[in-house]
């Protein structure tokens, strides 16, 4: 799966945490990429560059998601109820494991409802709340994705080891882990 960054709680949490840090040489791709030859405080160097790869990672899967009709939020709830499958979960502990905060998390849910890909089950115990499941057809889609999502995985990640894959997994989960 990519990595998508609540960037304002990333971005809150590095501007706290760059006070009063000595500027560094910026590197030489983040120097072309901003045209700027400025050096600035390595963590705000960070900041960019976490900003940047998460921007273009974030785009990248927006495009190839796109191309079997439903956002990336919308593929998001469905990878979250095909985890739990055949359960499934209420809109609150949905939008609580949702990798972007999903404001309305309702529409997101109506709009899945209206491609069939999801289904809401009323709870015995209390009617006012639902339970909202995967389909059949649900399961389908996500099982077609999949290998398209694992070769945008390997595009993306081209350029380092399993081991650097893991480092960076390792040091990023360091950065949100404190963030909030």
């Amino acid at each position: 799966m990519f990595i998508i960054l609540d960037k304002r709680k990333i971005l809150y949490y590095i501007c706290v945490v760059t006070n009063n840090v000595k500027t560094q040489i910026m590197g030489e791709v983040l120097k072309k990429r901003l045209k700027q030859n400025k050096n600035i405080p390595v963590r705000e160097e960070l900041d960019l560059n976490l900003q940047i790869a998460a921007n273009i990672l974030e785009s990248r899967f927006e495009k190839m998601i796109s191309k079997f009709g439903i956002t990336a939020s919308q593929y998001n709830v469905l990878r979250i109820l095909n985890g739990v499958y055949p359960e499934g979960h209420p809109r609150c502990e949905i939008a609580i494991r949702m990798l972007e905060i999903a404001p309305d998390i309702t529409r997101l849910i109506d709009r899945l409802e209206k491609q069939e890909l999801v289904v809401r089950d009323r709870t015995k115990e209390d009617r006012r709340m639902s339970i909202t499941k995967i389909t059949a057809k649900g399961l389908k889609l996500v099982g077609e994705i999949q290998p398209y999502i694992e070769e945008e995985h390997k595009k993306a990640t081209k350029n380092l080891t399993n081991d650097e894959c893991r480092e960076l997994s390792r040091l990023v989960e360091k950065l949100y882990n404190n963030s909030g």
